[in-house]
This record gives structure tokens, C-alpha cells and sequence, in this order.
């Protein structure tokens, strides 16, 4: 039997049940272990808490917004602005006041005006869906994660401004809560009749489809981790992401973009309305455009200008994003648009109205990422290590007292250890670090140094009294990684990471931290459903990438020794490819054949792409002659079988 299974997996298109409790010592409300009061949490006084300016902005053009959750068309809630209620009022001791402060912000849901002609639906999801009037339709910027928020938004902003048919959409760039949504506002059909246009940053397609592949499993755990998909939304749990409050857990699609732009300078008329575009590829993602709006004096900052530090490297893992190049796409936005704006609105977050209001934000911002990435260059070239880079840098109180340059998404700890692992790799230079043991052995050899569970555990008690967390959770993880039966290190530790995280002022850390509380205290629900792929992204895949995954899933000890050629012919689009196994390597010529082959595997892409999403399999369609196989079908069944299967479930803080 053939075994073909490949996971494709989108970080954000997760859909979640609810997890299992099981008692675990003495517990919170909310399952955690909690063994000693919780200290008030003390924000950074260099911010300002009386300024309400950003409540202000974030209330300003409010229209309307919708009672009770959004509904998928089974009738399962994907996603309730309501289930934030319980922010209102002061923080709690279990969150960091200036997390707290912008999680507020960031609930604050419906429907509002940015200027006349323009408006924006936010809270529904954890980016925004902004409208632009045009003459004949609404142009939709980033239809969200979802279709069903997405037409939640578009619903709600008919019901107010009146009935319009949706002209144009424009995808800023390549993240999935940026065009998820699209089939909640237009259809294929609508495309193909003429009806609307999508525009996108030229290279969109592959780089929306391609980012999460050849990674994307360990991508797909931690981004579970990283936006508290497991957590329940309480004060003790998930309170918002920082860059929005969550993810919706609805359908996610994808529409090929019928437009690309290809050059800064741009310019297009859409539906009435002049749209100049800025290309920013290389920052927040590997395509990106913002534009401008003569007609408005209005900037639409895409997510490169964000009301938070964001991430040069996300937890979740992806590709490192250079902080120079960052700033200075925003640099140009100043020197190319500065004079002409007065309003500017993202993907995420609220507004900024005023020239001189947007000039100092974008500045401000601009010179986060560049003192980060010069910063970190400066004492690494002074000898310092990452480690210690991360420890000693830290924003100069000009920025840092912006709530906008603040660490609720990425952080300055974060971001620096980016800047260093982009420009010199994860080795120090230390010869310690060259060669160190694996996890498990390490902490076995560790343990034993320190005189054993016991006396870790007395130091740890200790520690943990004082306050000392960081260390106590640097020891006791290893103590899990020597012991993972020893249940006092598993709670003592759990109850560690919950302190952290409470005290977290970045989202994703504090979803980190209570994500592996959480995991240390309770077994796994492995009934919890993932949605890892959609038919638009599987279609869209291209093949070099489909390829390039089956090389990544070799599983190359197994292949060693073995000398094998397949051939892939696809009947429907004519496309080709060679497949050439040695050296426990898989390499792939596209649009090309070997005529020594052991086996040409023959079948339609529109076959291949149900199975991958497990609608079929590879047998069954040989055994309807769906499939072909000319030449050894024992030889291909051999090479199938080399293919490796990700478990999404893997641990994380035990060994």
C-alpha cells in the first residue's frame, strides 16, 4: 500500500475545540496551579497611564457593531468580539497593565468612520477590513482571516452606509489574515465575469502559498502556542495578541490576484479612485505594498507601521526580517508621502489623524527598528553574544515611552536575538557552544552535577519565593528534560511559566508562557481539530514546492543506498517533472523527463491536490485507473514508502 499523506500547514487557520481539564494539585479557576498570592505587576514608568489619547482614537467614528458571535454556516461560533467583556476596568495581578491597556484598545469592535468615503471594521478578527467608497462599489483592503468575518463586515457596513457590490480587493501582502476572507466579499465567479479586481504585491501568490510548507508543521505547534489558541480567553488565560485579540477560527480561502504591482511609484485607477503604491518587500513579510490616497490625503500603512514593536523573528518560526531594511521602507514613506497625509490606517490597529501626528508616529517607528538593528551590531562587534546583546539592549526612553513602540507583539529581547542569528547564525563563538549535548542528555548530566532532584527542587522553592523565576525556569526545565515523571518539577515548573506569563508585557510570550503551564499540567487533547490546509491554497500550490516538500519528508536514512528516477506527467495542465533519488537526496527538474526511469506515475493535478487534502488517497485512484503507473509499481511503491509523516503534536516542554 502507497502512503501519501502530505500536511500543508496555514499558521493561522486554526480551528479549535475546547481542550480537556483534568485536576492537577490545587488549581485556579482556570486550571492553573497556584501556590502563592499574586504580586501586583508593575508596568514600565516611563509610560504614561493617564493618556487617554489612544482611547480616544480607537472610539473615534464609531458607527455600529453586531450583538453575539459570528457564525459559520453549521452554526458554530468562529468568532465572539463579546467573549473580551472582561476587560473592562483596572488590570488584574494576573496581567501586565500595559498588555492590559492594549488589549482594551485592541477589543474596541465594530464598525467606524477613518474619513468620509473610507471606514474600517475592526475587532472581528485579528486584523482589520477596511472599505474605500468607490464609485460604482466598495474597494475591501484585507478581507481578514476567515469568510465568514469577512462577511459579517461587509454586512454590518451595508446595513449602515447602504448596499454596495464590492469592485475591487486589495491583498497588502502575503499573511493569511490578509486575504483568508476573500470568499466573504467576492467570488471566483466575480473575477472571472469581469466584475471585480484583486490586486496584489507582485509575487504574492507563491510567496502566500509557500511561506508555511517545507516548515510548516513545527510552524503550525508553535503558532499555537504563540496566539493562545488552547488557552481560554480570562484574565488567566488568552487576553489578546497584541497585534489584534485573536484569531477566528472560521473557513479560509484564497483568489489568484488578477493584478500585480510590480514597482514602487505605481499607480492605478480603481473604481474611481487614484491608488499610488509603495512596494516594501524583505520587512514584515517577503511581499508587502502600503499606498496613498490623493483623494483623501489618506496613507493605508499595510502592517508595516503598527501601534506595537513587531516581530523581526517570530516565535512561531519563519524567515528573520532585517530591521535596516524595515526602517528604511518606512524612511521612504516619510520622504516620498510625508507632506501630503493626514490620516494613515493598518491592517491592525486604529488610525492616526493629523500630519504632524503621523509624521512623529512613523518616526518613532522607524527608529525602533533601525536602534534595534544598529544597536545589536554594536555590541556584537564589541564581543558581546546574543544572549547578553538581548539582556543589555534596551529602547532609549524617547521611544520607549510610546505605547506604540512597545513589546505587546515582538519585542526589543526578541528582535535583537533576530538581528544577531540574521547577520552571524546561532553560534557565539564560544567553543563550549560548538558541540554541546542534545536537551535530554544535557539535563541528565546537569541534574547529576547538582547533587540531584532533590536539592534542585530545594534551590528551586527558593528561588521561586524570591521571585526569581527567569532562573527557576531555566533549572527546573532541565530537570523536566532528566526527570519527565517527576510531577513536583512539572508543577513547580508550570506554576513558573504562569508567573511569567502574567507578568509579560508581549502577547505571544504571555500565551507562550501559559501554553507550556498548561501542557506541563494537563495531557494533551489531541481531539482538538486543525485545519492545516485549504482546497484555494492546495490548488495554488506550485508544483516545484510540492516537490521540494517530498524532499523535505525523505526520510534520508532510510533512502541511503538507493538509486531511483520517477516521472510525474499531470493529463490536465500538461506540466512534467523528474524526480531523481540519490545520495539520500531528492532532487526535481521540472518541466522535464528521464528516459531511464524506474516508474512515470501518471494522474491529473486536480487528483493530486485531493490528495492532499486526504479526500483520497494515491491507491484508490490506481485502483479506479485514475492513477497510471508505467514501468515498477513495486520500485514506486518503495519510494513512497520513504516518506515521512509529521506528528503536529510533538512535544515542546517535555522531552
Amino acid at each position: 500500500m502507497l502512503k501519501w499523506v502530505i500536511g500543508v500547514s496555514i499558521i493561522l487557520a486554526l480551528t479549535v475545540g475546547c481542550g480537556q481539564k483534568q485536576d492537577v494539585q490545587k488549581q485556579d479557576g482556570d486550571n492553573r496551579p497556584v501556590s502563592a498570592p499574586l504580586e501586583n505587576i508593575q508596568a514600565d514608568p516611563v509610560l504614561d497611564f493617564t493618556d487617554r489619547a489612544d482611547f480616544k482614537a480607537a472610539s473615534r467614528g464609531f458607527i455600529a457593531t453586531i450583538d453575539g458571535p459570528i457564525h459559520d454556516a453549521d452554526g458554530k461560533p468562529v468568532y465572539t468580539p463579546a467573549d473580551y467583556d472582561f476587560l473592562d476596568g483596572s488590570a488584574p495581578a494576573s496581567v501586565n497593565p500595559s498588555l492590559w491597556r492594549q488589549s482594551q484598545l485592541n477589543a474596541k469592535h465594530g464598525l467606524f468612520e477613518v474619513v468620509d468615503g473610507i471606514y474600517q471594521i475592526r475587532g472581528f478578527d485579528l486584523s482589520n477590513m477596511t472599505l474605500i467608497g468607490g464609485d460604482t462599489g466598495w474597494i475591501v483592503i484585507d478581507p481578514m482571516i476567515s469568510k465568514e468575518t469577512a462577511a459579517a463586515a461587509l454586512a454590518l457596513a451595508n446595513k449602515h452606509l447602504g448596499a454596495r457590490p464590492v469592485s475591487a480587493v486589495i491583498f497588502t501582502h502575503s499573511h493569511i489574515d490578509h486575504y483568508g476572507g476573500v470568499r466573504g466579499v467576492v467570488s471566483a465567479a466575480d473575477l472571472e465575469n469581469g466584475n471585480v479586481e484583486i490586486i496584489a504585491p507582485v509575487g504574492f501568490t507563491r510567496e502566500t502559498v509557500s511561506e508555511n510548507i517545507l516548515a510548516g508543521n513545527q510552524m503550525a505547534r508553535r503558532a499555537g502556542y504563540m496566539f493562545g489558541a488552547f488557552l481560554p480567553k480570562n484574565p488567566k488565560g488568552h487576553i489578546g495578541s497584541g497585534l489584534g485579540q485573536g484569531i477566528s477560527l472560521g473557513r479560509s480561502g484564497l483568489i489568484i490576484p488578477s493584478r500585480e504591482i510590480t514597482h514602487t511609484g505605481e499607480t492605478l485607477n480603481v473604481d474611481g479612485i487614484e491608488i499610488v503604491f509603495q512596494l516594501t518587500p524583505g520587512a514584515e513579510a517577503p511581499q508587502e505594498f502600503m499606498f496613498y490616497l490623493p483623494k483623501f490625503r489618506a496613507f493605508s500603512q499595510a502592517e508595516i507601521i503598527n501601534r506595537t514593536q513587531h516581530n523581526l523573528l517570530t516565535p512561531r518560526g519563519a524567515q528573520i526580517r532585517n530591521g535596516l531594511v524595515w526602517a528604511k521602507h518606512i524612511d521612504d514613506t516619510i520622504r516620498i508621502y510625508g507632506g501630503k497625509i493626514d490620516v494613515s490606517f493598518g491592517a491592525h490597529h486604529w488610525p492616526t489623524w493629523g500630519n504632524a501626528e503621523v509624521l512623529e508616529f512613523f518616526e518613532n517607528q522607524r527608529d525602533t527598528y533601525r536602534y534595534i538593528h544598529d544597536q545589536t551590531l554594536r555590541l556584537a562587534n564589541h564581543g558581546l553574544s546574543m544572549i547578553e546583546i538581548a539582556e543589555q539592549i534596551k529602547l532609549p526612553k524617547s521611544l520607549a515611552s510610546k505605547f506604540y513602540n512597545r513589546g505587546y507583539y515582538g519585542t526589543t529581547n526578541f528582535n535583537a536575538k533576530a538581528q544577531y542569528q540574521y547577520y552571524y547564525g546561532w553560534f557565539d563563538g564560544n567553543p563550549a557552544h560548538l558541540n554541546p549535548l542534545p536537551p535530554t542528555q544535557e539535563a541528565v548530566q546537569m541534574v547529576r552535577y547538582m547533587g540531584g532532584a532533590e536539592a534542585i527542587m530545594e534551590k528551586a522553592r527558593a528561588d521561586y519565593g524570591r521571585g526569581n523565576y527567569r532562573f527557576v525556569a531555566t533549572i527546573l526545565n532541565k530537570l523536566v528534560f532528566a526527570q519527565p515523571e517527576n510531577s513536583a518539577a512539572k508543577n513547580l515548573l508550570a506554576e513558573t511559566y504562569t508567573r511569567l506569563g502574567f507578568g509579560a508585557e508581549s502577547g505571544p510570550w504571555r500565551d507562550f508562557y501559559l501554553s507550556g503551564a498548561q501542557e506541563l499540567t494537563r495531557p494533551l487533547n489531541t481531539d482538538i481539530i486543525i485545519n492545516t490546509a485549504n482546497p484555494d491554497m492546495i490548488a495554488n500550490l506550485p508544483l516545484d514546492l510540492f516537490f521540494d516538500l517530498m524532499a523535505v519528508r525523505l526520510n534520508g536514512p532510510k533512502a541511503a543506498g538507493l538509486d531511483m528516477k520517477i516521472n510525474f506527467v499531470f493529463t490536465d495542465t500538461g506540466d512534467k517533472a523528474a524526480l531523481h533519488l540519490k545520495n539520500a537526496v531528492l532532487n526535481t527538474r521540472m518541466h522535464s523527463q528521464y528516459t531511464d526511469v524506474d516508474a512515470t506515475v501518471v494522474l491529473s493535478r486536480s487528483d493530486l491536490n485531493r490528495i492532499i487534502l486526504k479526500q483520497t488517497s494515491f491507491r484508490k485512484l490506481m485502483l479506479k485507473k485514475q492513477v497510471k503507473v508505467q514501468g515498477s509499481v513495486p520500485k514506486l511503491q518503495k519510494f513512497m514508502a520513504l516518506q515521512d509523516d509529521f506528528n503536529y503534536w510533538f512535544n515542546i516542554v517535555t522531552p
